[in-house]
Order: structure tokens, then sequence, then C-alpha cells
């Protein structure tokens, strides 16, 4: 019979937590280390597209991000910044995926770890130290405790404290943008639809709109330049007049939303360059730990969710003996996948601000870009993963 590996997850986090849920699907006994004292996330939106609802739906989580989440279809567009409608947005793919979610992200922790067994995962836990040897790795924390199993996935971020153990330190690079985001309530909106994701784009900014807590709340965020680098914060407080100031003229929809902002987090946006390695014996890298990305093509936590439903897949195949070499699979099945989405995200922030600078080329490439997200979200790595 084959032996199950251990595995223990660094950071408690979108990928971290779904991985872990995968893994328990799958039978593997998992631990999930997070530095906080308790899970949550800042008050914002992510969006959860057909690539990465196929697999919460195979691990049982279908129903509760029907709940917590606000469908968005047919009705989404891109738009110029006058409010002239270019393109619609959504696709169906070949095989009729096509739901996408828009997700407040502490409802979508507070599920992903409502269903993992009680014991699992361990607040308060900040990793500190690694070492490995031919049998089994440990993890050392803060706080004195250790953790020992046959797997470590470092899914702990863009400032991952254990990628340095895989790949020498690398800067994270500006992209000279800031986004300004929050949440309103749907009651200060009441008109707004809620069965849409909508983008209009201008030059050099655009600006952004989907719903969020099945319909209740509306999400924005508003991209622009600057000159200033600051560090990379999902939190860092906003101030809601600068934000309305640099959409000052722009289609009055975005009026009506920017009137009801009281409180703004303002974000950095930084990625990395590819990385040549995520695995080094039995470490290996997951989501933003290995493959942090810009958001235009709203895949951060996507990519994070097909990571973990590679690995888990993967791992319940392997005895625990034949461990390094299933993780280099894994690396080898994900590399190349997440740095064409890492690049393609750099290339549609610069079409989103009209880099070009001529918005008829900018328009058509909107409209032809609906091929490119078809691609993006029919893809299923679970049956590369069982030929792995």
């Amino acid at each position: 019979m084959t032996t199950r590996p251990r595995v223990v997850i660094v950071g408690g986090g979108i990928g971290g937590l779904f991985a872990a849920n995968a893994l328990v699907a799958h039978g593997i006994p998992v631990a999930v280390y997070e530095q906080a004292a308790e899970l949550g996330e800042v008050g914002a939106g992510v969006y959860i597209t057909p690539n990465a609802v196929r697999h919460l739906e195979r691990i049982g989580l279908g129903p509760a991000v029907a709940k917590w989440g606000a469908r968005v279809g047919a009705a989404s567009s891109y738009f110029r910044h006058d409010g002239t409608r270019i393109a619609p947005v959504q696709v169906t793919d070949a095989k009729g995926w096509n739901a996408c979610f828009g997700m407040h992200r502490a409802d979508f922790v507070q599920l992903l770890a409502a269903k993992l067994p009680a014991g699992v995962v361990h607040t308060g836990h900040r990793a500190v130290a690694f070492e490995q040897d031919a049998d089994r790795a440990r993890v050392t924390f803060a706080n004195g405790a250790t953790a020992e199993a046959e797997v470590v996935v470092a899914a702990d971020g863009i400032h991952s404290e254990l990628r340095p153990h895989v790949f020498p330190p690398s800067k994270p690079v500006f992209h000279g943008t800031i986004s300004y985001r929050g949440l309103i309530p749907r009651e200060r909106l009441p008109h707004w639809p809620t069965d849409r994701w909508e983008m209009w784009a201008g030059p050099s900014k655009h600006f952004l709109v989907f719903p969020v807590r099945h319909g209740t709340m509306v999400n924005y965020v508003g991209f622009m330049p600057t000159d200033e680098e600051m560090k990379e914060s999902w939190s860092a407080p906003g101030d809601p007049e600068v934000l309305r100031r640099e959409f000052e003229g722009w289609d009055s929809r975005i009026g009506e939303v920017l009137a009801q902002v009281d409180k703004t987090f303002r974000w950095a946006l930084y990625d990395r360059e590819p990385l040549p390695g995520w695995t080094r014996g039995r470490l290996t890298l997951l989501g933003d730990a290995a493959h942090p990305m810009l958001p235009h093509l709203g895949q951060g936590a996507n990519q994070s969710i097909e990571d973990g439903m590679a690995l888990a897949t993967i791992l319940s195949q392997t005895d625990a003996a034949a461990i390094p070499a299933a993780l280099l699979a894994y690396e080898g099945l994900r590399r190349e996948r997440v740095a064409q989405v890492q690049l393609g995200a750099r290339k549609h922030g610069l079409r989103v601000d009209s880099a070009s600078g001529d918005l008829a080329t900018r328009d058509a490439e909107l409209a032809a870009h609906a091929e490119f997200r078809k691609q993006l979200y029919s893809y299923d790595v679970v049956p590369l993963a069982r030929l792995t």
C-alpha cells in the first residue's frame, strides 16, 4: 500500500487553506501554520474564475461559494473612461464553465477554514527556520514550536520566510502603480447591478467594480500611476479625496460609487520575475510565495487554487519515499502555466491603461481578449496532474 505523506503548510491565506482542503479531500494528513493570531483578511473583494471554481466544487465547496459569493455573468463589460461600452468580458468555454463569483476575502477565508477538520489550523506560528534531511523536513516557529513532515509547503505570500531556502532572495518588482480599494454596502448604491463585473479603461488609469457577499456589497478598485514606491500592503490607509480627484470627469457612474467612499485602502502593485525553480528536496512553494502577480487578470487567488489542486492530486499518487521527485513534478506542471499568467497580467495592465496611446487599437485588443480569457478559464489542471 502507498504510505501517505504528512504535509505541513506555512501560511493560512487563501492558497494555503485551499491546498489543505484539497489534501484532506485526497486523504492526506495536513497541518496549517499561520503567523497571525487569528485567520482573517482586510475588507476587500476577490474574483473567483471558472478555472478555480471547478476545483472548489470538486472538494465540496461549491454550495458555500454560491452562498457567500455574488455570481457574475454575461453582462460584464469593458468601458471607455467616459462610459462608452467597448466590449463584453465574460465568455463561455467549450465545456460550459462560465461561473465567476465576486467574494469578500474574509468570507472566502472563513469558508475555506470551516471546511477543515478541527485541529488542522494553528494560528500564532511565525516560521523562522527550516531544515531537512533525507527522510523529513522541520519548520521552527518564533514561539519555539516545531513541526515535522515529509512535505513542507510555503504558502506564506510575496514576502515568504521560506522562499530563500529554495531560491536566493530576490527583490519584488514595483510597477509604478497603486490601487485604492474598498467595499460599499449595496443599500448606499441601490440601483447598482449585482450580476456583472465592470471596468472603465482610460489614459494611465482604470477603475473596476464587482459585487461581493451575494450582492449585498459592491467592491471597487481604482488603479493609478505613482512615482512613490511604497511597501506592498493590502491594508495601508488611503485618502478618499485623493481617489475622487483622480477619477474626476470620468463616467458619472464612477462618481456615484466614489461619493459613497468613507474609508479606502491603498495597495502598491508588485510582482516578481518568474522563478527558475520552486522546489528543494521536501520544500516547495505555492501561490504568491512562488509567483506573485499583478491583479489585472484577477488570477492571484485562482492560480494558488490551481497550485493546491495540482499538488494534492500528485501527492495522492505518491508514496512518502518518493516525495522529492513528486514535488519536482508539481513544479514542472505549474511553473510554465503561472509564468504565462504572470506576464499576461503585466501586459493586460498596460493594455487597460492605454499604454499604446491609441484608443482604437486598445479597444480592439480588449474585444479580442475574450479569447485569451476563454483559454485561461477552460484550463483544468487535474487531468494533467493525474498523468504526472
